[in-house]
């Protein structure tokens, strides 16, 4: 029980975390600053983060048949659960990008302890439901 937990902090954290950073003040969708264009890219990924959290809590909560279903249903739920942390953590890598503009007090990457701590609730919620 204490990995499903685990699992649906990941995903709430991933649906909510990502609608109030990305999307509900001023360092994105509200800046002025921003182009449509990247304000689409921002949209692409603010809904690819609620789908993969939709997912993530229905393979965590769905009932399975055999104890081999459930543990793919987990093993789907640690895949959908962690991809979209472990993207934004490799975002940082190319170059130009930073993860505070520099008028919000940038360069800087106040996200990685943020995404390192859902991921890891993630996979080894994964883990204990797993073994």
């Amino acid at each position: 029980m204490l990995g499903r937990v685990l699992l649906t902090i990941d995903a709430l954290g991933m649906c909510f975390g990502t609608l109030y950073a990305d999307c509900f003040n001023e360092t994105h969708m509200f800046n002025p600053r921003w182009r449509p264009h990247a304000k689409f890219h921002n949209a692409q990924t603010v809904l690819l983060a609620v789908m993969l959290s939709g997912l993530t809590l229905y393979y965590t909560w769905r009932q399975a048949k055999t104890p081999e279903l459930r543990r793919e249903f987990l093993f789907a739920s640690a895949i959908t659960g962690s991809i979209y942390w472990l993207a934004g953590l490799l975002s940082i890598l190319p170059p130009g990008t930073m993860g505070v503009d520099p008028e919000f007090g940038g360069p800087g990457f106040p996200q990685a302890p943020i995404f390192v701590g859902f991921m890891t609730a993630g996979l080894a919620g994964a883990w204990l439901e797993y073994r």
